[in-house]
């Protein structure tokens, strides 16, 4: 196994494709830790990590539509999503760079 800090970041940043073409945030990532997994230290662990994170945003948005009927409070929802969406990868990509453990709140753990 190799240390390749470039790819984990470029791993984490990929999940903001989701704001260019609105499904590149999930697949990217999948497809970079399935190819690499076995092949680039900590991929494994922290792909995993992305890819639930990236099933909870999608689950909290879904969740949220009916939120927007019923109650009104689903755009504020959205925005919360959305700004969570964005920042996370960022100060991930940061912590990866460095070597350091990284966090995703509010992930359901789908692969462990």
């Amino acid at each position: 196994m190799r240390q390749d800090n470039q790819l984990l970041v470029l791993t984490h940043l990929s999940q903001l494709l989701t704001y260019l073409t609105g499904f590149g945030g999930l697949i990217v990532p999948l497809v970079i830790w399935v190819t690499q997994k076995d092949k680039v230290f900590k991929l494994d662990e922290q792909g995993k990590q992305i890819i639930n994170f990236q099933i909870s945003i999608f689950i909290y948005a879904i969740l949220s539509i009916p939120a927007i009927i019923l109650l009104g409070l689903g755009f504020i929802m959205l925005i919360v999503i959305g700004i969570i969406a964005f920042v996370f990868p960022i100060i991930n990509a940061v912590k990866a760079s460095n070597g350091e453990p990284i966090s995703y709140p509010l992930s359901i753990t789908f692969l462990k």
